[in-house]
């Protein structure tokens, strides 16, 4: 019991570590018919590529995602889809220095209880190379979901720091700037806050948002099984993440009932507080969640710990880091919000496929 698989019906299974020879999944579950090339991944896998920027870490991978399986002549078989990418630039050597330290807010210290031993290049396999895997299966989901249902799923840096970023709203700035910013006239103060930042030798956290629209009433379950539940189970799963809202989320503390409760008319929703989900079933508005991410915990400045015979000692990280994961999540919230939702849509076809659409439909 790894627990290196995650969907119910659709299921994900990734492997290898951050400076192993490869890293890769096998996507097992995926609907037959589908077209879909390596250069289709790839783009979606450049989106999230350190390197594109001053802003994330100088690690440059070329992302040659490999199809192994699963794809004959250009299109999903039905059968187990293998994805392999090698990786080229791991540098093992900026870590020989603190191999016996436990690295502050990193995993290094809870490996080393759970297995008895940790592969401390880079972090192992808790390292945020693996999300590279999520996000090439989420691009098959999110092109298949895209084709059958006209669901179109977008993520954005809502937060970087204390810096809003998306008060104004311009979906088409989101992927012309190295923010993922919906907001372009905010984009000149996020670049001087993070060259700042950056030569403070400090990190900072961020808020990803997305929104899934066009996802069909009915997808989800009362109980074991919620669309919420399995959607914040799945951004919990992404390295760093430390809170997690569907909707309103937090801020419903304080709203009262008659502002919550998103009433109905003919012509539809009057708020979507809710965030698509209702008592775990999707109600045919956007599905909406936002992920909070930790700041880095890898700094050059130096910090206290314990090396790995208890003896306290100060610890510097080297080697390439991001001051801000949370910009480069951005195609990886994006890309568990689409394996979720296809995940859920198999899930209800196994159901409920005989129940025909159900009236009045309102959005």
């Amino acid at each position: 019991m790894s627990f290196n698989r995650f969907g119910r019906v659709l299921n994900i299974t990734t492997f290898g570590e951050s400076h192993g020879p490869a890293i890769g999944c096998v996507i097992d579950g995926f609907p037959p018919g589908m077209a879909i090339t390596p250069e289709e991944i790839r783009e979606a896998l450049m989106r999230r590529a350190t390197g594109r920027s001053r802003h994330t870490s100088q690690r440059h991978e070329a992302e040659d995602v490999q199809i192994l399986s699963g794809v004959f002549e250009g299109v999903t078989t039905g059968t187990p889809i293998a994805l392999v990418i090698y990786n080229t630039d791991a540098k093992s050597k900026d870590y020989t220095e603190i191999a016996a330290q436990f690295r502050p807010g990193h995993a290094d210290y809870t490996y080393h209880h759970k297995y008895g031993l940790r592969d401390w290049r880079g972090g192992g396999r808790s390292s945020a190379r693996e999300t590279a895997m999520r996000v090439a299966a989420g691009a098959l989901a999110s092109k298949y979901l895209d084709q059958k249902f006209g669901i179109r799923i977008t993520a954005w840096l809502g937060q970087l720091g204390e810096l809003t970023c998306d008060e104004n709203f311009v979906p088409e700035s989101i992927d012309d700037n190295p923010f993922f910013c919906p907001d372009p006239a905010r984009v000149e103060d996020l670049e001087n806050y993070m060259d700042a930042l950056r030569k403070e030798g400090d990190s900072v956290g961020a808020l990803v948002r997305a929104s899934a629209s066009g996802v069909p009433p009915g997808w989800g379950a009362p109980v074991y099984a919620k669309l919420d539940g399995d959607l914040a189970a799945a951004m919990m799963s992404i390295n760093a993440t430390k809170g997690v809202e569907i909707g309103a989320g937090f801020a419903s503390v304080v709203q009262k009932g008659t502002e919550h409760r998103d009433e109905m008319t003919p012509d539809g929703f009057l708020g979507n507080q809710a965030g698509g989900v209702l008592g775990g079933i999707s109600s045919g508005q956007p599905v909406t969640v936002a992920v909070a991410f930790k700041p880095t915990s890898s700094l050059r400045l130096p910090g206290r710990t314990v090396d790995t015979e208890g003896n306290p000692t100060e610890i510097v990280t080297t080697g390439r880091h991001d001051p801000c994961v949370g910009i480069r999540a951005v195609p990886i919230v994006e890309a568990m919000l689409a394996l979720v939702l296809l995940d859920h849509f198999m899930l209800h076809r196994a159901q409920c496929g005989d129940v025909p659409p159900q009236t009045p439909r309102i959005e």
